[in-house]
């Protein structure tokens, strides 16, 4: 639609320049009829008094009925003096205002000419100017200078074609400067991988050189080696497939299966999952909440979030303390809180809590810093937030998911 409009608007000044030179050329062919009538009147006017002086005899009826009759043979007396009605005017006056009309004409039609040739030439150059132009930017973006701005308003097809470029630009810069992230975060989360592997894989060849090594070590001792191995292991298991989920995620692969769940039944599941961590410490969990509340999720993937933040505020609950569980619904969102009487959050601490691999001065020697991370991104894709808050005696979770 803007191709055609700018194509008018083209076409409008060459019909606009064509109709005035028409207009003036008709002005003058008007002139040049007028010149040309009052010229051949003066003369039969001056015949018609010296007819009348001469010969009083002629009427002027008679004279005018001459005059408006139709002639169909050359008169042979005006051939006597080299005049012929078929090849110039009598009037010879008229004869040389033909040459000068004439020759004005073609002048008139010269210029209205080259005055659209000029316009064209114009439009060409222009042209031309915005093709090199944009053969200049497109170079430029092969050298991956993105820092082009090459937007225009007008409405020809080269302008929307420059728009177009531009608009690639943007994309093209949005895109390395993402992969310039993605590489950056891609090595910080290699390095950070590999630091956190790297203590228990070390932990795990000093102590199978030990057992190696040493055929009669006590049964205790090659015991604990043992536990300390599997634990280790499980370290490293659960952090390899909290890595692998988190990767799904930033790769939007994962697909939630999402129903209506009530949160009791989530809360309930996610408990199940941390019993035996709450045995060990003797950790009371004390739930309490509308049993009507619901939200619609994924249940595996929203109990597995749950059970991530209930297990860090287990982890560091004190021993025999407890951990109270409230949820609740209103018009707007579903609300869960979980509160830990531990040794609370630093504030310093509190914006990196949800950072990979962060770990906090009282972090657990076990503590991989990435359940509360992965915690986070699952709430958050399923139209949830978290905050987290720091109390006098302990830690409060507040976990928000609006209804959508």
């Amino acid at each position: 639609m803007k191709n055609k409009m700018a194509f008018q608007k083209w076409l409008f000044k060459v019909i606009i320049i064509f109709l005035c030179f028409l207009g003036l050329f008709l002005i003058i062919n008007l002139y040049e009829y007028r010149i040309y009538t009052n010229n051949f009147n003066q003369k039969i006017n001056n015949i018609v008094d010296t007819l009348q002086n001469k010969y009083p005899n002629v009427s002027e009826k008679e004279i005018i009925e001459i005059l408006n009759s139709e002639g169909n043979t050359e008169s042979k007396t005006l051939k006597k003096y080299g005049l012929s009605l078929n090849d110039k005017a009598i009037v010879l006056e008229n004869n040389e205002k033909h040459q000068e009309f004439l020759l004005f004409n073609m002048l008139i039609l010269i210029l209205g000419m080259l005055s659209i040739l000029s316009l064209f030439i114009i439009y060409l150059r222009k042209r031309d100017k915005e093709i090199r132009e944009i053969t200049k930017y497109i170079e430029e973006i092969n050298k991956k200078n993105y820092s082009l701005k090459i937007d225009s308003n007008s409405e020809d097809e080269l302008s929307i074609l420059k728009n177009e470029i531009y608009k690639t630009t943007v994309m093209l810069k949005e895109t390395a400067e993402n992969s310039k992230k993605d590489k950056e975060n891609l090595k910080i989360s290699l390095e950070d991988i590999s630091h956190q592997l790297k203590t228990p894989l070390t932990s795990i060849l000093i102590m199978l050189d030990n057992l190696i090594d040493d055929a009669n070590m006590e049964k205790e001792t090659r015991d604990d080696f043992l536990r300390d191995i599997k634990r280790n292991i499980i370290n490293i298991n659960f952090l390899v497939q909290s890595l692998l989920k988190l990767s799904k995620f930033e790769a939007n692969t994962i697909k939630f299966t999402k129903e209506k769940q009530f949160l009791k039944n989530l809360i309930n599941e996610s408990l199940k999952n941390v019993s035996t961590l709450c045995d060990l410490k003797n950790i009371k969990i004390n739930v309490k909440g509308d049993d009507k509340a619901q939200i619609t999720c994924d249940f595996r993937w929203q109990t597995e979030a749950l059970t991530n933040i209930i297990k860090n505020c287990v982890e560091h609950s004190l021993e025999n303390s407890s951990i109270d569980i409230s949820y609740t619904q209103n018009k707007v969102y579903a609300m869960i809180t979980i509160k830990d009487y531990g040794e609370g959050i630093m504030k310093k601490e509190i914006p990196h809590i949800f950072e990979r691999f962060y770990q906090g001065k009282n972090a657990s020697f076990d503590s991989m810093g990435i359940g509360l991370s992965l915690a986070k991104t699952i709430i958050e894709n399923n139209n949830g937030l978290i905050k987290v808050k720091s109390l006098k005696k302990g830690t409060e979770f507040i976990i928000k998911y609006f209804n959508i």
